[in-house]
């Protein structure tokens, strides 16, 4: 239903209007650069995007705020991707973001710190692997640019600390697209050379700058050329507040060029002082050494031994006459207590000598192959058996074996081995009983 111009429209009507006007003038989806302002991102994400003549506002639900890979913040250039609508409850036009990414400095930032993370993880940034400064370095090389303020800053330096300290200039640039592989190829010279060369440590220098302007020194082929560098490298790459990954690759970080020179090259009057501390220290320590040393002289020059060394001798030769006067009776009296317990002993033993015991009227027997015998029975197993007296020996022939000894009476143990057949007795001879005694596991010694 059409209306004149004189009717009014509804605000729902206008609302639909400009819905309507806005989706046949803009495209279904567009993307719109900008910078971020009055940002508040607790779930879904409220914000403007302006410029310098406009600002725009605009709305990123949840869903898609949690794929921005970056940390957005006021005042980081981003480009947001969406539609433009007209939101009727509050009269507004917004921009319902899609895709949010950065531009510019944020797309340098967001890669900085990507490329930071990842040589994290190899080890790049590890301390244990920085190398340390010489402390007297006789030859310095600063790869910089000559036509920068950071080489005057460190030439300055260098003179004024210490003048003997040579600098070899390497010269690259410091800014632009072929500043890195100017950098990394300086390096890669001064590692593969340098000690041939005389070099003994590195400063990498230039002066502050944008990111843009530091990049060359965030770029991967310096970071690998730093970190297999043979020399020790001082890095001081822009202002205090500006970290590069160069600087955090190289052995040492210092904050400005001049740093950097402090931090290389020693400064010669506090080496002075130094030496004319230690050469005190060290005078003194002599003097208490030479001291000490006089001391014992004195000391050893009044000891007896080198005032009057006859006398020790004497001393000594008389103690010895002492000691001799007082071992001598102990000495005697062990001798002769060795003398009787040994005198003792000797009769003891005779006493109990095998041929003392067969001298009082005892003998023992033995088989053919001279095996002792301690029982009955091993004689009749023996057959031919051999008895000892103290004057010599009598073999003898066992026939047989009484089953009682205490029926038959004493008879010879022996039999005379030349004794013919007819004296013997027809009937089997029995085995003379005998009186044994043992004395420990020694022979059996039999009575006569």
């Amino acid at each position: 239903m059409s209306r004149t111009t004189d009717q009014p429209l509804t605000v729902t009507e206008v609302a639909g209007r400009i819905r309507g006007a806005l989706e046949a003038g803009l495209p279904g989806k567009l993307r719109v650069v900008g910078e971020i302002s009055n940002l508040s991102n607790r779930s879904h994400w409220f914000f403007s995007l302006k410029d310098g003549g406009a600002a725009l506002r605009c709305v990123m639900f949840a869903s898609a705020a949690r794929r921005v890979a970056f940390a957005a913040k006021d005042g980081l250039e981003v480009v947001a991707t969406g539609r433009i609508d007209f939101y009727d409850a509050q009269g507004n036009v917004q921009l319902y973001v899609d895709k949010l990414e950065p531009v510019g400095q944020g797309a340098l930032e967001l890669e900085l710190r990507r490329l930071m993370a990842e040589l994290r993880e190899l080890g790049y940034f590890e301390l244990d692997r920085k190398k340390p400064l010489p402390a007297v370095p006789r030859k310095v090389a600063v790869v910089t640019s000559v036509g920068g303020a950071a080489l005057q800053d460190v030439i300055d330096t260098a003179r004024r600390r210490w003048p003997g300290c040579e600098l070899v200039l390497i010269d690259v640039r410091v800014q632009g697209a072929d500043a890195a592989p100017q950098v990394s190829r300086a390096l890669r010279k001064l590692s593969q050379r340098g000690k041939a060369w005389g070099i003994d440590a590195v400063i990498l220098t230039r002066g502050g700058g944008s990111i843009e302007d530091l990049w060359a020194f965030n770029e991967r082929d310096v970071a690998d050329a730093l970190f297999k560098c043979k020399l020790p490298v001082v890095a001081a790459i822009g202002h205090e507040t500006d970290t590069t990954i160069a600087e955090l690759v190289a052995d040492v970080r210092c904050a400005t060029p001049t740093q950097a020179a402090m931090t290389v090259v020693p400064d010669a009057a506090a080496l002075s002082e130094q030496v004319t501390q230690l050469q005190r220290r060290l005078s003194l320590g002599l003097r208490r050494r030479v001291e000490y040393a006089r001391q014992r002289v004195d000391s050893a020059a009044r000891h007896r031994l080198l005032a009057r060394p006859e006398q020790l001798v004497r001393d000594a030769d008389a103690e010895l006459k002492r000691v001799a006067a007082r071992l001598r009776p102990a000495v005697t009296r062990r001798l002769n207590d060795a003398r009787t317990t040994l005198a003792s002993t000797a009769r003891h033993l005779d006493a109990v000598a095998p041929q003392r015991v067969l001298e009082r009227g005892f003998t023992y027997t033995t088989d053919a192959d001279g095996r002792v015998l301690r029982q009955s029975g091993q004689a009749t197993q023996a057959g031919s058996i051999v008895t000892v007296f103290p004057d010599g020996r009598v073999a003898s022939v066992v026939v047989g074996a009484a089953s009682d000894p205490t029926d038959q009476p004493a008879t010879p143990n022996s039999a005379h081995p030349t004794s013919s057949p007819a004296s013997r007795s027809p009937h089997p001879r029995k085995k003379t009983r005998r009186r044994g005694k043992t004395s420990g596991g020694g022979p059996s010694l039999f009575e006569r």
